[in-house]
């Protein structure tokens, strides 16, 4: 129960500041089936695991164009699903696959062109880097050096 109480208690100060995403409209709905059945403890837990790994009814939109990085972890995870990779050997695989330079799915970072804010945070992250800041203390120069 107590479990349950922390989990709300999260996903009431997390979800707020987040964009809707297709999987916390499936928590949405699960949740609010699970309530409208009155479930509690064990069997609510089984009911919103079962209800949270159930596959989506409907895909992406058609006309959503994928990210280079999503492309390539896309092309990654089918390699590897193909090889049917597990555990450790997949997590490897997958890192590997997924920072390897010059893939034709994801460009070369020297091929793209940076908008004026990436450019300043690649300024901003090359001053922290210098100045060896870390933490809390990075984070405060970060925002400084961004803003400014």
């Amino acid at each position: 129960m107590r479990k349950l109480i922390l989990l709300i208690a999260l996903a009431t100060l997390t979800v707020p500041a987040l964009a809707d995403t297709a999987q916390q409209d499936k928590m949405k709905a699960c949740n609010a089936d699970a309530t409208a059945k009155s479930l509690k403890g064990d069997e609510r837990k089984k009911f919103m695991s079962e209800c949270l790994s159930a596959t989506a009814p409907a895909a992406a939109p058609a006309d959503k164009q994928l990210t280079p990085q999503q492309e390539k972890m896309k092309a990654c995870n089918a390699d590897a699903a193909a090889k049917s990779l597990k555990g450790d050997e997949r997590k490897k695989f997958m890192s590997e696959c997924l920072s390897a330079k010059g893939s034709a799915a994801a460009p070369a970072t020297a091929e793209k062109k940076l908008t004026p804010q990436q450019e300043k945070m690649k300024s901003c992250n090359a001053d922290a880097t210098a100045k060896s800041l870390k933490g809390d203390e990075r984070k405060k120069f970060m925002s400084t050096c961004m803003k400014g």
